[in-house]
């Protein structure tokens, strides 16, 4: 494989390493800075409100078992493999595809991260109209959601 082709394939895994770190270490330092419900006002329509996820993406299942919460580390671990092999698979003029599963990928371990060392994940963005405020979510939400979109999008002319 030419060293062209391994640079290639190598910056997606870098952008993998880098999106899930700084989910990390953003919820590190959220969980450090803020007590549990706590509301920070950041920018207009952005607070900080730092919240427990005991379930999947935007709060769904929030009130299932720990047996279930088991079974999500269970089931999100061999979708990551599969994103893997996909990544590693895709051919490299493909960009969108190995952007997509890049942030698939990178989303997946952040929060499986939080799923495994405290059993629920740390969600913090909270964004709002008026009185209206959307599920609170974090940064490795935002990658899984960009990253499902890149993958409607694959097939079309981006």
């Amino acid at each position: 494989m030419p060293s062209n082709l391994i640079y290639r394939k190598a910056k997606w895994l870098y952008l993998i390493v880098t999106i899930s770190s700084i989910d990390i270490a953003s919820k590190k330092w959220i969980m450090q800075n803020l007590i549990l419900y706590e509301l920070k006002p950041i920018i207009p329509y952005v607070n900080f409100f730092y919240t427990h996820n005991y379930g999947v993406a935007f709060s769904l299942l929030s009130h299932i078992t720990n047996y279930y919460r088991w079974s999500l580390v269970s089931i999100t671990m061999p979708i990551i493999m599969i994103l893997f092999i996909k990544l590693y698979r895709t051919n490299i003029n493909y960009k969108i595809h190995q952007m997509a599963y890049s942030l698939l990928i990178g989303g997946a371990l952040g929060n499986l991260y939080d799923r495994v060392c405290y059993g629920y994940v740390v969600d913090f963005i909270d964004f709002y109209i008026s009185n209206w405020h959307f599920a609170t979510f974090n940064i490795a939400d935002t990658s899984v959601c960009i990253g499902s979109i890149f993958l409607c999008l694959r097939n079309k002319e981006v």
